[in-house]
């Protein structure tokens, strides 16, 4: 049975209480208004929920699971031409990690409508589990690629967040300097710890609402940027696409040296990372993330001995 949303059962309250009495055909106008806009709102969100759920069901059948990730199976040409709706997360071997005991980031990893490869030691991975990835979009990748794809396409327009102070414009001026349009609209880089200040975060919203554009681009680190884009999705109907995108911001600022092509194509950018950035990585890659090797080598060994027991005797 049809039941009228909470916010037009709202609305509609006025004429219930004053079935005896006299409404001006203003008042009848203005009610008409909202409740016209509070339906079509309504269906608007079913209809994106919708879409997001069809979505969902058509990726489900192209992801390869690494532990308890699915990632999409997709090569980036293909992935840039499907990419005209919903949230990019880009796994890596530190995400895998934290996934297996922050559960606040699992709730927002369920919520993304993509999750493409960011690590070729995950493309290592998923050869060696027998079901291997077609391609690495890397954060860092991505984002340039993502404006490149879209140079000549005026309908995108990108607000850009992350960074030290100063470092989202300055990417912002050198990305569009290199594609000759302003592809980036605007671009702020938040106060330190700014996810935890409600009011700042409401500030960056009206920013982003106003801005006219309809990307968001969000480098602040995960799992950060995920549980951000997560819980602000909803509040932000005019962002068609969000792309969470690590530290790629800082790598179009020329804030940090991105690893030379082939060291990242070998699986060693972690290596150079860590080389670069020694007090602040070195937690990361040499105590959260190495045991990553002995799960994957427990998940093929659990695979095999699996495919042993179904074989006929």
């Amino acid at each position: 049975m049809f039941r009228l949303p909470a916010a037009l059962r709202k609305l509609l309250l006025p004429l219930n209480t004053n079935t005896n009495k006299t409404v001006s055909a203003n008042k009848v106008q203005a009610l008409y208004a909202d409740v016209r806009r509070a339906f079509l709102g309504s269906v608007a969100r079913e209809i994106q929920h919708q879409s997001r759920s069809q979505r969902q069901k058509t990726l489900d059948k192209k992801r390869v699971k690494i532990l308890n990730v699915e990632i999409d199976n997709i090569d980036a040409l293909d992935f840039l031409r499907q990419l005209k709706h919903g949230v990019v997360f880009t796994p890596n071997v530190d995400h895998v990690m934290k996934l297996q005991e922050d559960e606040e980031f699992v709730q927002a990893y369920r919520r993304a409508d993509y999750k493409v490869c960011d690590s070729q030691i995950l493309m290592y991975a998923s050869k060696f589990l027998g079901t291997p990835l077609k391609a690495k979009i890397s954060g860092s990748d991505l984002l340039p690629m993502f404006c490149q794809h879209h140079q000549h396409n005026e309908a995108i327009k990108i607000f850009m967040l992350g960074g030290a102070e100063g470092v989202a414009e300055r990417a912002r001026q050198n990305i569009n300097a290199k594609l000759g349009r302003e592809i980036i609209i605007q671009a702020h880089s938040p106060s330190f710890g700014f996810e935890q200040n409600k009011m700042e975060c409401q500030e960056i919203l009206e920013q982003i609402k106003h801005s006219g554009a309809n990307v968001l681009v969000v480098g602040v680190g995960a799992p950060k940027q995920e549980k951000w884009i997560a819980q602000y999705r909803d509040c932000l109907p005019n962002i068609d696409i969000f792309l969470a995108v690590g530290a790629a911001i800082d790598f179009e600022a020329g804030n940090k040296p991105r690893a030379p092509r082939y060291i990242s194509e070998l699986g060693f950018e972690w290596l150079y990372r860590l080389l670069s950035e020694p007090n602040r990585l070195w937690k990361r890659y040499l105590l959260r993330d190495m045991p990553f090797v002995w799960m994957i080598l427990q998940a093929r060994f659990m695979q095999t001995k699996l495919e042993r027991e179904q074989q006929p005797s």
